[in-house]
């Protein structure tokens, strides 16, 4: 059955893949036997809506499936089953009284209540203009009392405006009407809940609470699955699969991170503590360079979330040192005695190197079927030979969605399953894939130019036009949220 979807408007291209997620989760494409992996949910936008519109019309095999998306998404602000539609009020009514009885009249006996909301995109309209348009859909047989606190319906008026200053979007060619029953909404004290601001043990790192949540609903984060995350740092991202049940686990090459934090009340488990979550399976010194699983351990993990450092806010590090890489000097062993306060010397480690040991420790010990979902830097220039991706030939890239950093570079979130066993055979190929990958990447990635592209003094255009009168040196975030 066809259901209105009404987005968030906010990190547009994350929306679809986020509902075609959840319901993989709940199990919309339990009976497809065509692509096991990831099927596509059918969507169809309204008439003369541009893209980006936070209208879409999905299908969905039931309502179920429809309430628990939209109760669990981040960006759904509502499904709707579509009672009718139109350009006019006398459009909407005709179509409204079009729609089948036998799918109206469950919702308007005597022995239930409802209420009818108005909402607006592109204009806003006052409460006395609201008030009148409710009494306007007389024509809708209600038997039962009107409950404006608890009701057992909700029916919802969405009226979008034709005007120039539409959000940022194309104005649509003529207004639009939708009259709908709620099937479900979103948790919207969710975001306000764990928002960053409130949180009791922060790092320069920690991952936006609402892109945390997405990772997670990406990874198919629920209760009985396992969720790793080789950067864990302060925890961010492990907080929101917690949320949803998931048990979870992490590792930083930074002892004084997953062990130290800020004090006894001032660390990663305190984050867990805050928000009453069930605590981390086991927190972990480990290097992604070096991981310390022993030899033969495979299929541990149902997902893998994380962001890996690509060197704007914090550089990648790997244990070693420069001496002990360059055979300046000789390995060493750590006295028994100051094994406690020791903190292990580390070097630099590219994101080149570090995603494909990414790509190597998700393909050995994620299970089959499981998610590998983190983020990556590209050029924003539609026709760069660098904007390819990192592949591995166990896994099929499903989803990549876009968050802009600055005018010329902005992060990918990568949502991958494993569709194959690890083998030695698999090992070889993927060492020659990345090999070919870090030719083509290396020259931008390494050379600096994604961090000075983010951040860059503020007056280097001026400078550049020849009009620089300010000595003020210091950098400044020139980034861009969406």
């Amino acid at each position: 059955m066809w259901y209105l979807c009404v987005f968030f408007h906010r990190y547009l291209d994350y929306r679809k893949p986020e509902v075609e997620s959840l319901a993989q989760l709940f199990g919309a494409f339990k009976d497809n036997q065509n692509d096991v992996v990831h099927p596509q949910l059918q969507w169809k936008l309204p008439l003369h809506h541009h893209p980006d519109s936070p209208f879409h019309l999905v299908n969905l095999p039931s309502e179920e499936i429809a309430r628990n998306i939209a109760n669990r998404s981040i960006l759904v602000k509502g499904m709707y089953e579509l009672w009718g539609e139109g350009g006019s009020y006398e459009e909407l009514k005709e179509s409204i009284l079009s729609y089948p009885d036998e799918r109206k009249l469950p919702y308007l006996e005597s022995n239930s209540t409802f209420r009818i909301t108005v909402d607006t995109f592109g204009k806003v309209i006052s409460l006395q203009e609201q008030k009148e348009l409710i009494q306007g859909f007389t024509y809708i047989p209600f038997k039962g009392k009107v409950n404006l606190r608890n009701p057992d319906h909700n029916f919802w008026l969405i009226e979008i405006d034709n005007s120039e200053g539409n959000n940022g979007l194309p104005p649509v060619v003529q207004k639009t009407m939708f009259f709908g029953r709620e099937v479900g909404v979103s948790d919207r004290k969710l975001i306000p809940t764990y928002e960053l601001k409130s949180r009791t043990y922060l790092g320069p790192t920690a991952m936006d609470a609402e892109i945390a949540f997405l990772m997670a609903n990406q990874a198919l984060a629920t209760p009985g699955k396992l969720v790793y995350d080789p950067f864990v740092g302060t925890g961010s991202i492990l907080v929101a699969a917690a949320h949803f049940g998931a048990m979870t686990m992490g590792a930083d090459i930074d002892i004084r991170v997953v062990r130290d934090g800020r004090g006894p009340d001032r660390n990663v488990w305190s984050n867990f503590k805050q928000y009453g979550l069930e605590m981390p399976v086991g927190l972990l010194r480990a290097d992604n360079n070096l991981p310390p699983w022993r030899p033969g351990l495979k299929e541990v993990f149902d997902a893998i979330i994380c962001d890996p450092p690509y060197g704007v806010r914090a550089g990648g590090r790997k244990s070693g040192g420069r001496k002990l890489l360059k055979g300046a000097v000789e390995p060493y062993v750590v006295p028994d005695d100051k094994r406690t306060d020791h903190i292990p010397s580390t070097a630099p480690y590219s994101l080149v190197e570090c995603v494909h040991d990414l790509l190597d420790l998700a393909a050995k010990m994620l299970v089959m079927g499981g998610r590998l979902v983190f983020f990556y830097p590209i050029l924003r220039e539609e026709d760069s030979p660098h904007n390819h991706f990192p592949e591995h030939p166990c896994f099929k890239l499903i989803s990549s969605s876009e968050q802009i950093l600055s005018s010329r570079y902005c992060r990918v979130l990568l949502t991958m399953v494993k569709i194959s066993p690890y083998t030695e055979e698999i090992h070889l190929a993927a060492r020659l894939q990345h090999l070919e990958f870090k030719e083509n990447h290396v020259k931008w990635l390494e050379e600096g130019n994604l961090h000075s592209a983010v951040f860059s003094p503020a007056d280097a255009q001026l400078k550049e036009a020849g009009d620089y009168k300010s000595k003020d040196s210091k950098l400044k975030y020139r980034g861009k949220y969406v």
